[in-house]
């Protein structure tokens, strides 16, 4: 099974980190204006998705929405997020901890591509 989004290992182990502070956590990528198009980390009753938003799959057991708009984009790679030092934007959870998230792709192959089209 081909997936759009997968995490590292650091990431799982942030997302860990952060989960038992906050509970329950969701992701969404944004799509640029204030925190350029960082993964943004948020708990999961505090960030509506919207009828736009476009569902990639999960991460350390939370959910990773995308806009529609944005995903047409982006729909050709498989988004790997990881954690680098330094803070974000801070409206994620994870600026507080002194690291952000970061959104890494890869385009997928034709076959990976095939198989997501039959899938979708």
């Amino acid at each position: 099974m081909v997936e759009r989004v997968l995490a590292t290992d650091a990431a799982i182990e942030l997302i860990e980190r952060l989960r038992a502070k906050h509970g329950p956590l969701m992701f969404h990528q944004s799509g640029g204006c204030c925190d350029g198009s960082s993964p943004m980390c948020y708990p999961r009753t505090e960030f509506r998705i919207g009828g736009n938003d476009q569902y990639l799959g999960e991460i350390g057991g939370c959910p990773v929405y995308m806009d529609a708009d944005q995903f047409a984009y982006w729909k050709h790679t498989q988004l790997i997020i990881d954690v680098v030092p330094g803070r974000g934007g801070g409206f994620s959870l994870e600026a507080p901890e002194g690291v952000r998230f970061l959104t890494r792709s890869r385009v997928f192959t034709d076959e990976e591509a095939d198989a997501l089209e039959g899938a979708d």
